[in-house]
């Protein structure tokens, strides 16, 4: 299996054009702040009623459903971890988060795929940090996924995995 080319982009997720948008989801799955209500938003009030029925999701772990009104096919929604100092299993949480999202993305033969920032809004988890745990699991997990794209938000999220990526 080849590695997925890698990209990044500073943007709206919502906007991307591919096979499956990565939501950085709470708990419930029923829609909250940044990236999680701006997906919400932008898919319509059908993602809310589907996303009732899956009876929330645990930290660390990811659900699909329908793209519904967003240029995405699909919807991985995941649950990244709180930061709490980095001693409480948050990596390995926020690299589960990365793996399950690309299992999902294969059953459903998706070829493209774009990530948020997991974890790194409300849930605090240092930018540069989680870049690298990004970058490191979905070169590490062995994925039919062609093309990923990472989407920052802000411009620290964008240099963050910038410099990370050139590095590479």
């Amino acid at each position: 299996m080849a590695l997925p080319q890698l990209s990044l982009l500073r943007g709206d997720l919502t906007t991307q054009v591919v096979d499956v948008v990565v939501n950085a989801a709470n708990s419930s799955l029923l829609g909250g702040g940044g990236v999680d209500g701006a997906i919400h938003r932008a898919a319509g009030p059908s993602l809310r009623q589907h996303c009732r029925t899956l009876g929330g999701c645990r930290t660390g772990q990811a659900k699909i459903t329908p793209g519904f009104d967003l240029d995405a096919s699909w919807i991985v929604h995941t649950v990244g971890p709180v930061w709490r100092g980095g001693h409480n299993g948050e990596e390995e949480l926020l690299a589960s988060c990365y793996r399950e999202s690309l299992a999902l993305a294969d059953e459903v033969r998706a070829a493209s795929m774009a990530f948020p920032a997991i974890s790194t809004g409300v849930f605090r988890y240092p930018t540069i940090e989680a870049a690298k745990v990004a970058i490191d699991t979905v070169t590490s997990t062995p994925t039919k996924v062609a093309a990923i794209v990472f989407v920052a938000f802000n411009d620290e999220t964008w240099n963050a995995y910038h410099a990370l990526l050139t590095a590479r």
